[in-house]
């Protein structure tokens, strides 16, 4: 890369606010400064109370998903990423409403499963040893009060829920995935 060309990128770095550190000499280079953090600019006070809370909330949904723990790190990363009066007033609000621990509930084996399927496209059969199985094409999952449901691409206007798909068979065979039609 040309040296002019080098210099010209520091000086863009520089114009939109990053803090640049040059090192000379023959050990020398260009590195950004301590303790840099992309900045998340333009939120109100309320906002960040609201994102704050809605970090704090149990992630239990998501590990039932299998993504609990990307859940966590995603949540942390945004945190961090905040300028240091949003991140207090974030931190604020966390300790001002608190949820409870999260709960033991018995996790439905079925549930990460279909939450891959769903995200791989693909097919699967429900009722899977019985004498009527039933081939979906599970495009969408869907929290209720009752409990889970599977979107069928082949009958988005019918939600199966979890506990009444039985044995279930995920396939290694792909569909091509539709927008779910919800409501």
């Amino acid at each position: 890369m040309a040296r002019r060309t080098v210099l010209r990128d520091i000086d863009a770095l520089t114009e939109a606010g990053l803090p640049i550190v040059v090192h000379r000499g023959n050990a020398g280079g260009v590195e950004l400064g301590f303790d840099y953090h992309s900045r998340l600019v333009g939120l109100a006070a309320g906002e960040a109370e609201a994102l704050g809370v809605i970090l704090a909330m149990p992630k239990s949904l998501l590990t039932s998903l299998g993504i609990g723990t990307a859940a966590h790190l995603a949540c942390d990363k945004l945190m961090e990423s905040m300028p240091q009066k949003v991140r207090a007033r974030m931190q604020l609000a966390q300790r001002r409403f608190r949820f409870p621990a999260e709960a033991d509930d018995p996790l439905d084996e079925r549930l990460p499963a279909l939450a891959a399927a769903v995200r791989d496209s693909t097919i699967t059969r429900i009722h899977a040893k019985s004498d009527s199985p039933r081939t979906i094409h599970p495009v969408a999952l869907e929290f209720k009060r009752a409990g889970w449901a599977v979107i069928d691409a082949l009958d988005p206007k019918n939600p199966i829920p979890i506990s009444q798909c039985g044995d279930i068979n995920i396939s290694a065979r792909r569909f091509a995935p539709r927008a779910p039609e919800l409501d």
